[in-house]
């Protein structure tokens, strides 16, 4: 795992400098070693944390004849296979590592077949020295960031846009647009990140960059399409697939540990992987101990379990580091755990195996159909679905006119179109509420329905609504939150975290199956819980999804938290965003005990943080370095 930058610009002289101080940046995502590349206008940097072949895997890596270099951050699991093939067409390999299987496969194939062949988490980028072009791409799903500045005569790209700061033609300049959809979404929701004419590559996309000119094209999409088997078959191709992903994934050349909460996901990967360290955390004023029910499965299994505690004061004074290295104000509030888990983790190994993708593959939120606690509810919302696609729109316009009734919401959401209530698994605030809240300047934005319609418009013609839901998630929620804060936050202590649910392969299986076998009047996740069995004891396999438990209600109805968000609420740099009295009521009302809003709190406080770190203190890396105990 590694951090890769770069720019092309003609009007720096000097280029050495700004690409070493640009590395420098992103030291945390590779501490073992660095390297550039400066080459007329263009210049390319890579910091390593050495994962294969320690001793020669340094980047830049060259082609034979030293024509093209590549950069590379990730891991290709299948490339001792994809290396044979090549070995066959006649390349010499200069090293043993997988960035070097790309350089010579992107020779051989061209970059749209050699993306077809390769299995992993990636962002690359390849260089010509003769030509000047250059090439990149972003893995499936998003597991790897990339982003991008295009903007006169100046192209810039890296993992972390951080790294942009130190280059002297960047303009560093908020984005107005992406504060309103924040507030609703919980993270940053637009094409165009919190930093003006800064965008990321999307999932499953790669581009070139040819003559001064950026080009961007898809290359892979999840489509689900019925596969029509058996629900045995069904949960023999989960196991199946999932076994050799672990198996693919835990290649490594130095130790392997997994991460391991009190669900499903990350205790079947847990209980087929099977390494000697497991991690799992805890907040010393939840009401909810994750941990302890991890050690119990860990003891189960004979393995061996760290736990650490996280205190509040630990965990608020993290915040504005945490948002440091997540670039972009995130509200998520298991960024805090994830911070401190990986911390913990990397006193014992750098790769870290967890349980990300698999709700969003395997139909594992609750709100995809499963609110009610009432068997018979879900049991008639079942039949329901089945009824022809214009009986169910209709029964759901006349559910949501009436009086409310138990399991009212269940229905109604398991007959209408998912594009007239889901917008993704965080709501946080309104989309009125939002526009209430900012000042006039941030009102300008996409429609929340614009922003969902990106990805909804795309699965139109799908008759499945639930499958819809999966698919918005996958490329909304899932890139843009959960697979940021993975990579973040565990780059950020200089950890390795894979994530072998997202395996093109195990995508494969899920893609194929019924919804009916995921989600039912069983329970969600159905067909996966049944295969988890075969790795699980059953009560674990059937384990009620709680997520990471994060007390943020217990933290912020403390007097010294309080306090300290009533004073960064009042500071005269807040009055630019928002109704200054409007937050500061809510904060008050929820200290008093008069309203829940916790998470709208949440996300106000956070991106307050945020701003604070990247504009106030002009992206000084916060010198706090918490411990967890």
């Amino acid at each position: 795992m590694c951090g890769i930058v770069g720019f092309v610009d003609k009007n720096i002289a000097d280029k050495k400098p700004v690409i070493e101080a640009m590395m420098d940046t992103i030291k945390h995502r590779g501490p073992n070693s660095s390297g550039e590349l400066i080459d007329g206008s263009t210049a390319l940097g890579f910091r390593r944390l050495s994962i294969i072949d320690i001793q020669s895997g340094m980047q830049p890596i060259y082609n034979e004849d030293r024509s093209k270099a590549i950069i590379f951050n990730g891991e290709i699991y299948n490339y001792q296979d994809v290396r044979k093939d090549l070995l066959k067409a006649g390349h010499v390999f200069s090293t043993d590592t997988d960035t070097e299987v790309l350089l010579h496969g992107f020779e051989e194939w061209g970059i749209v077949d050699l993306l077809k062949k390769i299995r992993g988490m990636f962002a690359f980028v390849i260089y010509d020295l003769e030509t000047g072009d250059i090439t990149g791409a972003r893995d499936f799903f998003g597991i790897k960031p990339l982003y991008y500045y295009n903007r006169q005569g100046t192209f810039i790209f890296g993992s972390e846009i951080k790294s942009f700061l130190k280059h002297p033609n960047f303009k560093k300049e908020l984005n107005k647009a992406a504060l309103k959809p924040y507030l609703t979404f919980q993270y940053s929701a637009l094409n165009e990140t919190f930093f003006k004419n800064v965008f990321r590559i999307p999932e499953g996309h790669y581009f070139t960059y040819k003559n001064g000119k950026l080009s961007i094209k898809k290359y892979w999409d999840m489509e689900f399409k019925e596969n029509h088997l058996s629900f045995e078959d069904t949960v023999k191709k989960i196991d199946d697939s999932l076994r050799d992903s672990v198996k693919e994934h835990a290649i490594s050349d130095v130790p392997v540990g997994s991460l391991l909460s009190s669900g499903v996901d990350s205790s079947y990967v847990t209980a087929i992987l099977k390494p000697e360290h497991t991690y799992s955390i805890d907040f010393d004023t939840s009401t909810y101990e994750e941990g302890s029910a991890a050690k119990d499965l860990a003891d189960q299994l004979g393995l061996k379990n760290t736990r650490g505690i996280v205190t509040k004061d630990e965990a608020i004074k993290a915040m504005p580091l945490i948002q440091y290295y997540m670039d972009e104000p995130d509200s998520n509030p298991s960024c805090v755990p994830l911070y401190f888990l990986t911390k913990l983790a990397s006193k014992d190994v750098t790769v870290i195996l967890s349980g990300e993708g698999a709700d969003e593959l395997f139909a594992g939120y609750a709100n995809y159909g499963y609110h009610s606690h009432s068997k018979a509810i879900r049991v008639f919302a079942e039949d329901l679905k089945k009824l022809p696609r214009g009986a169910r729109y209709k029964l759901a316009h006349g559910l949501k006119k009436m009086p409310n009734f138990p399991g009212r919401l269940h229905l109604y959401e398991s007959t209408a179109k998912a594009e007239e209530f889901f917008i993704g698994q965080a709501k946080i605030f309104t989309e009125k509420e939002a526009a209430d809240l900012v000042k006039p300047d941030f009102e300008k934005s996409r429609s929340v329905k614009d922003i969902v319609m990106r990805s909804y418009s795309k699965v139109a013609d799908y008759d499945d609504e639930v499958k819809k839901m999966q698919y918005l998630d996958l490329h909304q929620f899932m890139s843009n939150d959960i697979l940021l804060k993975a990579d973040r936050m565990s780059m950020a202590n200089s950890m390795e975290l894979r994530v072998p649910f997202l395996d093109k392969e195990v995508a494969k299986v899920a893609s194929g199956i019924p919804t009916k076998y995921l989600l039912n009047s069983k329970d969600s996740k159905y067909a996966l819980r049944v295969a988890a069995e075969r790795a699980l004891p059953e009560e674990w396999a059937k384990r009620e999804k709680l997520g990471f438990p994060v007390p943020i209600r217990d933290w912020i109805r403390t007097e010294d938290v309080y306090h300290q968000f009533h004073e960064l609420f009042s500071e005269d740099y807040v009055n630019e965003f928002f109704d200054q009295d409007a937050i500061l009521d809510m904060l008050d009302g929820f200290y008093k005990g008069d309203n829940d809003d916790r998470r709208k709190i949440w996300t106000v406080y956070t991106f307050l943080i945020w701003y604070k770190v990247f504009f106030i203190n002009d992206g000084k890396k916060p010198e706090v370095e918490p411990e967890v105990k």
